[in-house]
């Protein structure tokens, strides 16, 4: 049963202020960086090429905005399009399937703390939804790693746009309608700029300790899911 005065002297963020809590998926939710790496390395050994972690996944993040920024295409196309030009980039002349990074990605793990922060969130009477960058079939396959349901889901294939675009937030807001609405994601590129332009309140679950963009001081920052389920639930 959610109380309408609980709230956490730490954070100073009381349960009631929110009925919906939004995530973004893959990075806040689903560790999608080892996902990436992983699905590169394997398909590269294929090759014989060995490839660092690290350097793969400063590539992919320079990369994959500009293949999203181009017309829409559904997220499996923008994955094979960013792993064949993150191969070139790497001088990894890609001989096998482009797609290994869509067929990789139902098996990309939750992090440690996000099942049960959103097994609390969820007991504590807060309703949760996905705002993805992601096609619907390939965030269904993902769902079956998490123990809560969720009650909306906002992807990349409904909306036709992707991250930071507006369409997924102006789609949540029309959905969610009067509920108090908190949105939580990894990216503040992604998430917390457009979200601060569109007044939703937000938190940064700030699992590298990146310093804010322009535009992008979260309302509430956190490192984990952990510490906002223990200020929300």
């Amino acid at each position: 049963m959610r109380s309408s005065t609980g709230c956490s002297a730490t954070w100073r963020l009381c349960i009631a202020d929110f009925d919906v809590i939004t995530f973004d998926c893959y990075g806040t939710l689903i560790d999608w960086e080892t996902g990436i790496s992983e699905a590169f390395a394997a398909a590269a050994r294929k090759d014989g090429v060995r490839l660092e972690r690290a350097t793969v996944l400063r590539a992919y993040a320079t990369v994959e905005p500009r293949v999203e920024q181009q017309s829409y295409l559904p997220y499996r196309h923008v994955l094979s399009r960013t792993a064949l030009d993150v191969a070139q980039s790497l001088g990894w002349p890609v001989s096998g399937d482009t797609d290994f990074l869509s067929a990789s990605l139902p098996t990309w793990k939750p992090f440690p703390d996000t099942n049960r922060a959103l097994e609390r969130l969820a007991a504590a009477g807060i309703r949760l939804g996905i705002l993805s960058n992601i096609d619907d079939d390939l965030l269904a396959a993902t769902r079956k790693q998490f123990t809560v349901d969720f009650d909306l889901i906002v992807t990349a294939q409904q909306v036709r746009s992707y991250k930071p675009g507006a369409a997924h937030f102006l789609t949540a807001r029309e959905r969610i309608g009067e509920a108090r609405w908190l949105h939580a994601a990894q990216s503040n590129y992604h998430d917390i700029v457009p979200t601060n332009q569109l007044r939703i309140p937000n938190a940064w679950i700030n699992r590298r300790g990146e310093k804010a963009l322009a535009g992008g001081k979260p309302t509430y920052e956190f490192t984990n899911l952990t510490q906002l389920a223990d200020a929300m639930a």
